[in-house]
């Protein structure tokens, strides 16, 4: 940019702002990525700072994020996040609130794949299930869900906590505002030795916490045992999706909120200088060129790591900001379609093989889970497809899948589209937990992936951040990094 152009326009602003007064809501607020994270974020800032606040949400790609869906003859599927947990609360809020619905749940039955054979097979039957459960595994199942049910009744506080306005600036003091020490010291030890401290046996960890691990974050029991836990905890329970595509709750958020969405890759936020609050001028490149503004806050909602091709510059800021840039978990979604080759799985006969979904353990193997998938808008008339028909099926691998891997797979399939992702941090490569503040209002909301990663977990940030950005500019200190929130929720909350 000029310096004469920028100097007129950091004129024109300065006096912009002058002219509204010193207690004034911001003017222009702007929201780096259109995600789950960037759509619920903005959604929550006009809530708090009201309708008139212009919001600027700059998006490098399509709205959604890593909320998205390939089509396959004519039909959608997710090749993202593919479902929510019931706890998910505010993202049960979200579909509420734009009026979209549940998807129809098309059940299947699950297996854990061992490389030779199924380690568990899930039947019909409930009873049956935890009989075989108990008969391989003793009482560890029983354990680890008791392990699960005390962590996420100690994260459910967020929800009380966010609803009588509170906000943290960092990571540790909202996991320690949930847990105390318990949870700070979940992100610094694995799953494995915490599970094996409550009495669950090795095995049970090498076949059932390990497959659920690798189709949840790519990732084994050695990660850290707070992201294994959230990550356990979506494996029970109900799940559900939203009809028509779980990206509809991004772009109905955004649209909801009537936020200016620019179509632009930010490539800076440098810090101008004002008398009282801080201004950042953005600056962002797309195919019309090169475009700059002004803005009071300054949200970052998508994640600063290793490898991302637009890293954002940060400058004018003294001391420089601490921006670390660490690695994510690369993963590959295939959706396939065609005729799984079940006699890799032990059944030569396809029209015996009973599995839509299919877990691995840790054994060698170059995908992590394979599931026979449904569209996202499902009639009432809609059947999965029988096992000997060709179907869609939604492989995830650390990489491409190869010509041979596929022929591994499928007997024979027609179509194979892959989207591929950064999609979860390498949890346990980090020795401190980042900080949602980077500056006065500066803020990375994807600090929590480090902790633990999911739609639900960027919906909470997205909630903290807002609060966290409206408390500061009012100057309500006493909503922000608050120590005694447990005891608070039991006398006065």
């Amino acid at each position: 940019m000029a310096p004469a152009a920028r100097l007129f326009a950091t004129l024109a602003t300065l006096l912009a702002a002058a002219a509204t007064g010193g207690d004034a809501r911001p003017s222009k607020i702007a929201v780096v990525g259109a995600g789950i994270g960037g759509s619920a974020v903005t959604h929550f800032l006009q809530q708090h700072f009201g309708a008139r606040v212009q919001i600027d949400v700059f998006e490098k790609g399509t709205v959604g994020g890593r909320l998205a869906t390939i089509s396959v003859n004519k039909q959608h599927y997710e090749s993202g996040a593919a479902s929510f947990h019931s706890l998910s609360l505010h993202m049960q809020d979200f579909v509420k609130h734009l009026g979209l619905k549940h998807r129809r749940e098309v059940v299947g039955r699950s297996a854990i794949f061992g490389g030779e054979n199924f380690v568990l097979e899930e039947t019909d039957w409930y009873l049956l299930n935890l009989f075989r459960l108990w008969w391989h595994y003793g009482i560890s199942f029983l354990r680890l869900q008791m392990w699960v049910e005390e962590v996420m009744e100690k994260f459910m506080r967020i929800y009380k906590y966010q609803a009588h306005g509170y906000a943290f600036s960092g990571v540790e003091e909202l996991l320690y505002s949930l847990g105390e020490s318990s949870f700070i010291n979940m992100t610094q030890r694995s799953v494995a030795e915490s599970l094996l401290q409550v009495g669950v046996t090795q095995r049970f960890i090498d076949d059932i916490v390990s497959a659920v691990l690798r189709a949840s974050y790519g990732q084994s029991a050695a990660m850290p045992a707070f992201a294994g836990a959230m990550a356990l905890a979506g494996a029970q329970g109900t799940l559900w999706s939203v009809e028509g595509g779980n990206k509809l709750v991004c772009s109905g958020l955004l649209k909801l909120s009537k936020a200016n969405v620019i179509h632009a890759t930010v490539t800076s936020v440098t810090l101008q200088h004002t008398e009282g609050k801080p201004l950042y001028l953005v600056e962002y490149e797309n195919e019309a060129g090169i475009g700059f503004d002004f803005y009071d806050i300054v949200v970052i909602a998508t994640p600063l790591h290793l490898g991302n091709s637009s890293t954002i510059a940060f400058e004018g800021f003294d001391p420089p900001l601490d921006v670390t840039q660490d690695s994510f978990q690369p993963t590959v979604v295939s959706l396939v379609h065609g005729y799984l080759n079940s006699s890799y799985f032990g059944f030569p006969d396809p029209k015996l093989f009973p599995f839509a979904n299919i877990l691995t353990t840790d054994f060698p193997t170059f995908f992590w889970a394979l599931d026979n998938v449904c569209p996202v808008n499902i009639s009432t008339n809609f059947r999965r497809k029988q096992p000997q028909e060709a179907a869609v099926w939604r492989v995830q691998s650390p990489k491409p899948l190869l010509r041979s891997q596929l022929k591994t797979l499928f007997r024979s399939y027609y179509s194979v589209q892959t989207a591929e992702w950064q999609a979860h941090p390498i949890h346990g490569s980090r020795t401190t937990l980042p900080r949602f503040a980077l500056h006065d209002q500066l803020f990375h909301l994807n600090a929590l992936e480090w902790a633990a990663s999911s739609v639900e977990v960027m919906a909470v940030a997205a909630k903290n951040v807002a609060l966290l950005a409206y408390n500061r500019w009012y100057q309500d200190l006493d909503k922000i990094d608050q120590k005694d929130l447990m005891h608070k929720v039991k006398t006065e909350l």
